[in-house]
């Protein structure tokens, strides 16, 4: 005789059926799920909405930030022009004092410009405060390490003809280095500076650097061609 099955069983799978008992079971987790989320929602919900209130601020400023450093750099680049445009014009004095303004309020880019700007127009009249001009861009660790050194060599053709070989070289043989940007003009400057102070020796060893250098402009290898011999000269009446 086979083994009957329980009455109970029997009577809820006629009454419910199989996929009721499922479903009962899945309301009964969603129910869970939902008193779970509730709980959390009651405990984080203000620092959620807080972080999501900061998220729409940060973007908003940043993007305000943007725009003000955008507007800030079309004026700097108006000024910049107009200073341009009186230095074309001849107007040196007041393309000095302009440059000089957007040296000192222009946005980051425009400042370093407007600075060697200045500097060059104060070489026309005033070598020393041209020379002070540039020394100052070129200690100047946020204008970027090339222009710095465009300024230190700037600052070393105005000085070639009066300042002692010694000084030449402390300010730009760090720029003779070969990754640095203007390492050929302050080679060239230093070979000058040497021969202008009858150092003979620091003359030709600049001059056989920039010769030997592959990548030397031709016509700096010419000019300094036309240098090592004067030097080799000078070597012989020795």
């Amino acid at each position: 005789m086979g083994v009957l099955a329980s009455p109970w069983v029997s009577i809820g799978a006629s009454r419910f059926g199989t996929d009721s008992v499922s479903d009962i079971f899945q309301e009964v987790d969603e129910e869970v799920r939902r008193e779970r989320l509730t709980k959390l929602w009651e405990r984080y919900g203000n620092y959620l909405v807080a972080l999501c209130v900061l998220i729409v601020v940060g973007v908003g400023a940043w993007r305000g930030y943007q725009w003000w450093q955008e507007k800030q750099a079309a004026i700097s680049g108006a000024a910049y022009e107009q200073a341009n445009q009186l230095a074309e014009a001849g107007k040196s004095k007041e393309a000095e004092a302009a440059f000089a303004k957007l040296a000192t309020d222009g946005s980051k880019g425009y400042r370093v410009l407007a600075g060697l700007r200045e500097a060059a127009e104060l070489a026309r009249t005033d070598s020393k405060a041209a020379i002070a001009a540039y020394d100052r861009i070129a200690a100047d660790g946020s204008a970027g390490r090339v222009m710095q050194d465009l300024a230190a060599v700037r600052a070393g053709y105005l000085l070639v003809d009066s300042a002692p070989y010694a000084e030449i070289r402390t300010r730009l043989e760090p720029l003779t280095a070969s990754d640095r940007v203007f390492r050929h003009s302050a080679r060239e400057i230093l070979a000058l500076s040497a021969y202008k102070n009858a150092d003979l020796a620091a003359a030709k060893q600049w001059t056989d650097m920039i010769v030997t250098d592959p990548q030397t402009p031709s016509g700096m290898r010419s000019r300094v061609e036309v240098l090592s011999q004067l030097i080799s000269a000078a070597s012989a009446k020795g």
